[in-house]
């Protein structure tokens, strides 16, 4: 039997499959709190908790860095 293993070669961000949306900086500093607060309480021991909340926080972080480097005039890479 052999097991499927590209999903643990997959990057977790990849703009060509992801897009680069980058939403005006204070909507994307309001998403961020809101997904800093819905994730506050996860449980360190509950892995789809931690997942979920890498995965959201990461794009929030993209998203945020994105509109920052905007807002001073520059290209953003996130």
């Amino acid at each position: 039997m052999s097991a499927d293993t590209s999903a643990k070669s997959a990057v977790l961000h990849d703009p060509a499959v992801h897009g680069t949306y980058v939403p005006p900086l204070d909507i994307a500093l309001s998403c961020a709190r809101e997904t800093l607060a819905e994730h506050a309480s996860a449980s360190i021991y509950d892995h789809d908790q931690v997942l979920r909340a890498a995965i959201s926080l990461d794009i929030r972080l993209r998203q945020l860095v994105g509109a920052l480097d905007e807002a001073n005039g520059e290209v953003s890479g996130a």
